[in-house]
């Protein structure tokens, strides 16, 4: 029986992961053939670590996922700086920019999203394209662009403070530019903290040089000279970095009359309206996630591949719920589930605040387990916190403690420590790396950070569980 044809078109974190689960349960190459298709001309990297590239504390090759031989040791026809012109889904035939056609028999769009610029006078050209010392954060080619213009001493201006925003402009920070984050909303990250928490986080930065213009637009850019805001004051910058948000790129979607509503349409089998054709990662759009964050991305890449290869029929994408964390040297900071609750009949909301100290932690909890929190400033609640939401298990009676990190559970203490950490508690959220599957594979050889990483996943994605996973490493090398 010939192999399915499967066709991934896009090499980013969602395209890659997929194709490697593929390989991982087809070793062979006897269920599915994959041809990859990504118009970057660069090998698979991790997005996530764009900002330790504009902070330079990784290189770019240093993010790599994947080594330039890596398509060929498994068997993936990987087509790299081509892009998709044409589908046609009655003969089920791809045309693609060099003149080639590839056949599918499963077509999986992984086409992410593109960073949105918003429509301010002078930071586009007329055909388009960004205006000399303006540049957008997506890619490593976006951070090229940021690392030549950005000069220590010099102004900069990032338009957006979300989370990849705030990432920029503390890498920027510490390179010794002098920046400025304006923001159209009156706090940081609203999506992932309250106003209390978005002044915190605000004051903890400013101690790190960084200033905000919050509440206020870009209404009009000059090179060389800066940006004019809707109140008519005047911030200058010698490079203005965009990241004001993304938009899925749905547009090869939507050429060939796939449903699509803020993202291209998917159902619990991650299938289009057209069932030949899935989507994951940003370009998707189910209910039960939100774009932008890895982990929704390669769980969605694992249910398809079971999928794609006939391993798990019965194999569903049911949603992920997300922690947000922010990569930003000098900041702790972790946000999970439902934030934004006040107190009312089935919610119990907890604050605390210490912006002295650059502190900050809310807790909400219904049904006396944790569905929300806020965590500034305070990283061993934040690791308390996770556990509980994680393993949804019942939150301690002293709610205080917990909040300072130092409660005890329902059922006993709750873990500071690799050896108090429970074999099931999930370590690494990116790739759902429990601490049992850390030692057992230490247990089978994998005796190192880097040798974890390569057996299990564990730190390859946002890089956020890599204290916890060398602590582990150093409790097994003691014990």
């Amino acid at each position: 029986m010939p192999a399915r044809r499967v066709v991934i078109v896009g090499y980013g974190m969602a395209g890659s992961r997929l194709a490697e689960e593929i390989r991982r349960r087809d070793r062979a190459g006897e269920r599915a053939s994959v041809t990859v298709i990504g118009a970057e001309p660069h090998p698979a990297y991790n997005r996530v670590l764009l900002s330790a590239v504009v902070a330079g504390t990784m290189t770019p090759e240093s993010v790599r996922l994947h080594d330039a031989d890596w398509a060929s040791q498994n068997g993936i026809d990987l087509r790299l700086g081509v892009t998709v012109t044409a589908i046609d889904r009655a003969a089920r035939t791809i045309s693609l920019s060099d003149g080639s056609t590839v056949d599918y028999d499963a077509l999986v769009l992984a086409t992410g999203s593109k960073a949105w610029v918003p429509p301010a006078e002078g930071l586009q050209l007329e055909d388009g394209s960004l205006a000399p010392g303006v540049a957008t954060f997506r890619d490593l080619d976006d951070c090229a662009a940021i690392l030549g213009h950005a000069r220590p001493g010099a102004p900069v201006v990032v338009l957006g403070g979300g989370l990849l925003g705030l990432e920029a402009a503390r890498g920027l920070a510490g390179r010794g530019s002098l920046v400025t984050v304006v923001h159209p909303v009156g706090h940081l990250m609203e999506r992932q903290l309250d106003p209390a928490g978005g002044g915190v986080l605000a004051k903890t930065l400013g101690a790190l040089g960084i200033e905000f213009r919050l509440g206020r637009f870009a209404a009009r850019y000059v090179p060389g000279d800066g940006l004019k805001l809707d109140d008519g004051s005047h911030v200058p910058a010698d490079l203005v970095v965009v990241s004001a948000g993304v938009r899925a790129d749905t547009a090869l979607a939507e050429s060939i009359g796939l449903t699509v509503d803020r993202g291209v349409v998917v159902d619990d089998s991650l299938r289009t309206s057209d069932h030949r054709i899935h989507a994951i990662g940003d370009c998707a759009a189910h209910p039960g996630t939100v774009s932008g964050l890895v982990q929704p991305a390669w769980e969605q890449a694992e249910v398809l591949a079971d999928l794609l290869t006939g391993v798990d029929p019965a194999a569903r994408y049911k949603g992920t719920p997300v922690v947000t964390r922010l990569k930003a040297k000098g900041v702790d900071l972790a946000a999970l589930g439902d934030v934004h609750a006040d107190i009312d009949g089935d919610a119990e909301v907890l604050c605390l605040q210490d912006p002295v100290r650059g502190r900050y932690a809310k807790l909400v909890i219904r049904d006396d387990r944790v569905t929300g929190a806020i965590v500034l400033g305070a990283p061993d609640a934040a690791a308390t916190i996770t556990q509980l939401y994680d393993a949804k298990t019942p939150a301690p009676t002293d709610r205080l403690g917990l909040l300072l990190g130092r409660a005890l559970s329902s059922g006993g203490a709750v873990a500071h420590s690799p050896a108090d950490l429970p074999a099931a508690s999930v370590v690494c959220r990116c790739n759902t790396v429990t601490k049992g599957q850390l030692v057992k594979a230490w247990r089978a050889g994998a005796a190192t950070v880097p040798e974890l990483a390569a057996v299990t996943r564990a730190t390859t994605g946002c890089g956020g569980c890599t204290d916890a996973v060398c602590g582990i490493v150093d409790w097994l090398a003691r014990a």
